[in-house]
């Protein structure tokens, strides 16, 4: 008589002794559990023709054995290594930083592993080289985190015969894009800056060719304009403290500038630093808001206005759009995934002077 994982019974042909030195195998499962190998692959699979009392029994089953599926196996049942591939650009950033761990916490609760490249360079050959490459180790599915226009030009040239979700880089009319709102973001921070008074706001804009910089650049640029306001010429910086401090010594050196709009906190970092030396009070002298709200912005002297961004939620996002396409869930022919922002306000914004 077949035994059940409800009575506890042990495998036929296998003594108890026997039993708890061996590791268990997906036969083992099956005859525990009273069914077919095949009912224990569809458990695993999450097949929806599986009765709730039989998936419980084969769970209590798995339990019982202390059974625990491999990955080949998987592959076996489902035709799918359960492994996604993520290309990532400038990985110690705290944006990218951020979307990469969000994208592994929601990977493995789906059941997936991830095997992620770190690229320092965005040269066209390496994106290729890369994505070559997790295609070759059997990736289902890629995320490639691609801030920059060229990085985008190379994604296009590779062809991948598997699912590609792109951040922050519009690639084609096909490829599922996941993004911050960046020009929503610029014109929260412009307004406010607005609204407080000040006549013009400056802008410190990130590298030309950065697709979040760009769009920010635009829209603090179409927030001025449609306020009928003066649009200063911007000042480009490299993302770094360094350079917003560089550029910060220049705009301190102009009285006339009461309000800066950073492309990035780290920047900001560096404006503050610069404003400070020159004996400009922030937010007395002159306001300054930054972009992505990094864990150190509210602990700034002053305080930092900024953007908020949700790095975790573009990674989720991507990843729940990446496994549909997996899946084969249908799609409009072009999926593009604005993640909402928030402006965060605090001590380094204010009254412009005379207000």
């Amino acid at each position: 008589m077949t035994g059940s994982a409800a009575d506890g019974a042990v495998p036929k042909g296998r003594s108890r002794r026997n039993f708890a030195g061996a590791r268990p195998v997906m036969d083992d499962v099956a005859r525990l559990a009273g069914v077919s190998k095949q009912t224990v692959s569809r458990v695993l699979n999450d097949h929806p023709s599986v009765r709730t009392e039989t998936r419980e029994a084969v769970l209590e089953a798995m339990r019982a054995l202390g059974y625990r599926p491999s990955r080949s196996a998987r592959s076996l049942a489902s035709g799918r290594t359960r492994m996604l591939g993520v290309i990532s650009f400038d990985a110690a950033r705290y944006g990218p930083a951020s979307i990469l761990t969000a994208i592994n916490t929601a990977a493995q609760d789906a059941g997936y592993l991830v095997s992620s490249i770190a690229l320092d360079t965005a040269e066209h050959d390496t994106v290729v080289e890369a994505l070559d490459r997790l295609s070759a180790e059997g990736a289902d599915g890629v995320i490639a985190i691609a801030p920059q226009l060229w990085v985008g030009r190379a994604l296009a040239d590779t062809h991948l015969d598997i699912p590609l979700v792109v951040l922050e880089n519009g690639l084609d009319t096909e490829t599922p894009l996941v993004t911050g709102d960046s020009r929503a973001g610029a014109r929260k921070a412009t307004e406010h800056l607005l609204r407080l008074g000040h006549a013009r706001v400056w802008h410190i804009a990130g590298p030309a060719g950065w697709t979040s910089a760009d769009h920010r650049l635009v829209g603090w640029r179409a927030t001025l304009e449609a306020a009928g306001a003066e649009v200063p010429e911007p000042l480009v910086g490299d993302w770094s403290a360094d350079s917003g401090y560089e550029l910060g010594r220049q705009l301190a050196e102009s009285p006339e500038v009461t309000a800066v709009f950073v492309s990035n906190d780290q920047m900001a970092l560096g404006v503050l630093h610069a404003f400070h030396e020159a004996g400009r009070s922030v937010p007395g002298d002159v306001s300054v808001v930054g972009y992505d709200d990094i864990p150190e912005a509210a602990h700034l002297l002053p305080p930092l206005t900024t953007v908020r961004t949700d790095f975790a939620e573009i990674g989720t996002r991507s990843l729940r759009l990446l496994l549909n396409r997996i899946d084969g869930s249908a799609e409009p022919p072009r999926t593009e995934s604005l993640v909402p922002v928030d402006l965060v306000i605090r001590a380094s914004s204010g009254p412009a002077p005379g207000h």
